[in-house]
């Protein structure tokens, strides 16, 4: 039989319907641009929208920032972005000779939205998903990001094309989930953390959003939403790297562009973590 394999192969799988033994399968990790040097790329994922994915994204990107590294955000949720207004970033990208320039933050953090590339940044992207797709390898590959310790991608929610891109065409060294407390969200965890385990990407953790309210009065806290995770996290044995409340002062902050400003002590703990994982 091996006789057989060999005889009139031309070497090309790609060209081939036969499914053998030798066959290997081909890698769809996209380069990125001659002039980027990113060392590690983080995706931030939800099973459904509404849970806080964006916020927790900027979050350990800017304690990223804080510790030291040069960071970055791209903001994959093409049809919903978000990363620019959080950040008071107004202006539209800029194009040299050798790709498009991200944006920049106050403290450094480059960015690359949709939105930054729009005329009008209140335009609906009425686009379908391969062409969503082809646009957030783009902002991977012509984006002009330099060097970065960290490059955090934004992903909509789901297990869509755009996620899916995501886990194929970048070299992840992980992916963070963010949910929310209730028991209704557990299930959409489980998929996104069964969809990790088929695509081989490594989970670093979960992060529960709106994990509770204090009460201005008392200072008691009140889980509103029920609390799951730690039973999650134990079952699918992930770590709970962290747990942000529904804190007034972060919506003002986030609806003013600054969001750099905000001390976020509830994540700083995660962003240690996933510095220690993906350096081991």
């Amino acid at each position: 039989m091996a006789e057989e394999k060999t005889t009139g192969c031309s070497g090309n799988c790609s060209s081939c319907s036969k499914s053998c033994g030798d066959r290997k399968q081909e890698s769809l990790l996209e380069p990125t641009g001659e002039y980027n040097n990113i060392k590690h790329v983080i995706g931030v994922v939800s099973g459904k929208g509404g849970v806080g994915k964006s916020l927790v994204t900027s979050s350990l990107a800017v304690l990223m920032q804080k510790m030291g590294y040069k960071v970055g955000i791209l903001d994959a949720d093409i049809t919903g972005p978000s990363i620019p207004k959080t950040f008071g970033i107004n202006s539209r990208a800029m194009q040299n000779e050798i790709g498009i320039l991200p944006a920049e933050t106050k403290t450094g953090i480059k960015l690359m939205s949709i939105n930054l590339l729009l005329e009008d940044k209140e335009s609906p992207v009425l686009w379908r998903g391969p062409v969503i797709a082809g646009a957030v390898k783009q902002f991977w590959h012509d984006v002009v990001w330099g060097d970065l310790d960290y490059l955090f991608v934004d992903c909509p929610p789901g297990t869509g094309d755009v996620p899916l891109t995501v886990f194929q065409s970048l070299p992840l060294d992980g992916i963070v989930i963010v949910t929310s407390p209730q028991d209704l969200v557990s299930m959409i965890v489980k998929k996104a953390y069964n969809m990790a385990q088929m695509m081989k990407i490594p989970v670093l953790g979960l992060v529960e959003n709106m994990s509770y309210v204090v009460c201005p009065e008392c200072g008691e806290e009140f889980k509103i939403f029920g609390s799951s995770t730690e039973t999650i996290a134990e079952e699918l044995n992930i770590d709970l790297l962290g747990k942000m409340p529904i804190d007034v002062s972060v919506a003002k902050m986030v609806d003013n562009g600054n969001f750099e400003m905000y001390e976020n002590r509830y994540l700083e703990v995660a962003a240690q973590k996933i510095n220690e994982k993906v350096n081991k």
